[in-house]
């Protein structure tokens, strides 16, 4: 099982306290890009696949773990 598998099966279990860099790790490993305007959210994008958009809050709210989580399974 890779970092990868693990951290997606970790965030499965408790989608709650998680760190926006946990997230952005994730979405990077996964060939997303990130682009920061410089305002309070940041945009991940990659071909051929739907764009993210995530506030830097922190934690991150569960919502935005869901549907990172929902995203990258529906890639697979």
């Amino acid at each position: 099982m890779s970092k990868k598998d693990k951290l997606l099966a970790k965030l499965e279990n408790n989608p709650t306290n998680v760190a926006f860099e946990v997230l952005e790790k994730l979405l990077k490993d996964c060939g997303y890009e990130v682009f920061k305007s410089g305002g309070s959210h940041a945009v991940f994008r990659k071909s051929q696949c739907e764009i993210l958009t995530i506030p830097y809050k922190r934690p991150v709210k569960v919502v935005y773990v869901k549907m990172v989580l929902k995203v990258l399974k529906e890639q697979k």
